[in-house]
């Protein structure tokens, strides 16, 4: 990791060819355009944004994109996890293509970890790939969905069924964008941030204990500091593991169960992406306990820090009346990691000591979700 005189970090995301830098700080919405062009040239660049993110910020960019010699213009798209989809997916491409789309058009997505998502895979598979670049404005996308090249849609099997892998070309998250977000949105990326001292550094858990509450409270020197090891992290384990075939799977710790809440409840506002994470999170390490491979203290630990910065640690109430158990293993068995017929879980020996599985029981895991059904 590198530091500038003007308090922006840089951290390397190294892939040889597909190499990339994640430039973190304050006030960098102002100089994307510049930085673009130290890497890729003046290019024709299509900003693609969401009905929310666009009108706060899509002219700083474009001013920015055209100061620095690039030219192009902004797609808004409806903001929301249902834009995820083969429907915006399809009007996104005809839209490109319609005006012209050339192999040497950037795209840049302005926005959360949809737009991020949906980007990326318009850009890996228009004319067979053009460059992207990820503005990320929300925390979980700046820690997590932005960086790792990991680009999807979802369908009505489960959650980010249809993508691809494939590297963006510059990450630039800009701390200020931050302040905008709601609440609840920064939140919900801060279940994300918890993950990465869960999955494999227990001093930074227990940083977060002390001082993750001014994450959420807008201070800038704690949201940088937390942003900047998740970036280091998942840069870390990016490199040794490009394509999720052994190391990156640790990075879906929670997720096996947050992908089942959030299908069965149709990828609403119900339940956030970094909501389901929380409950998952907490799911991972009761499922831990009850094999008797973690410290039940250590599961009471993770479970008091959600409850202490807001995060659910339960499930809400169904939009329909009732968890079903067996719905809930039937997502789970369509998720994208299953190999051979059986789920992968991360499950963890401690804090910051998670490994990969397939070995659990559906027994076990019908115990675990009928208590869920049942508390909720």
């Amino acid at each position: 990791m590198s530091q500038n005189p003007d308090s922006t970090q840089t951290i390397t995301v190294d892939l040889g060819p597909r190499s990339y830098d994640i430039a973190i700080g304050p006030d960098l919405l102002d100089n994307a355009g510049a930085l673009i062009a130290e890497r890729l040239g003046e290019r024709h660049v299509v900003i693609i944004t969401d009905s929310n993110v666009g009108p706060i910020y899509a002219e700083r960019l474009e001013n920015s994109l055209a100061q620095a010699g690039h030219t192009g213009r902004t797609i808004q798209i409806d903001a929301g996890e249902q834009s995820k989809s083969f429907v915006y997916l399809e009007s996104l491409l005809n839209d490109l293509l319609q005006d012209g789309l050339e192999r040497g058009t950037v795209l840049v997505a302005l926005g959360g970890g949809v737009i991020g998502d949906l980007t990326g895979f318009t850009a890996s598979i228009a004319l067979r790939g053009v460059e992207f670049v990820q503005i990320p404005t929300t925390l979980l996308a700046q820690v997590d969905s932005s960086v790792g090249g990991k680009t999807a849609i979802n369908s009505p099997h489960g959650k980010n069924l249809v993508g691809t892998f494939y590297q963006p070309r510059l990450v630039i998250a800009d701390t200020n964008t931050l302040k905008t977000l709601p609440p609840r949105e920064l939140a919900a990326g801060y279940a994300e941030t918890v993950k990465y001292g869960l999955l494999g550094d227990p001093e930074f858990f227990g940083w977060l204990e002390a001082d993750g509450a001014k994450v959420l409270e807008g201070d800038p020197t704690a949201q940088t500091r937390a942003i900047v090891r998740a970036c280091e992290m998942k840069a870390e384990i990016v490199n040794q593991d490009e394509r999720e075939t052994g190391r990156r799977a640790l990075l879906n710790l929670g997720h096996t169960f947050a992908h089942a809440l959030e299908a069965e409840t149709g990828f609403g506002d119900l339940l956030l992406h970094g909501e389901a994470v929380s409950i998952g999170m907490v799911l991972a390490f009761d499922l831990s306990v009850a094999l008797g491979l973690c410290p039940a203290e250590d599961a009471t630990r993770v479970r008091d820090h959600f409850k202490a910065v807001g995060l659910p640690i339960h499930v809400p109430v169904h939009p329909n009346g009732n968890w079903n158990t067996q719905i809930l293993i039937d997502h789970m068995g369509r998720d994208k990691k299953v190999q051979a017929g059986r789920t992968t879980f991360i499950l963890v020996r401690g804090i910051g000591e998670a490994f990969v599985t397939n070995e659990v029981e559906e027994a076990e895991l019908v115990r675990l979700l009928d208590t869920l059904a049942k508390a909720a």
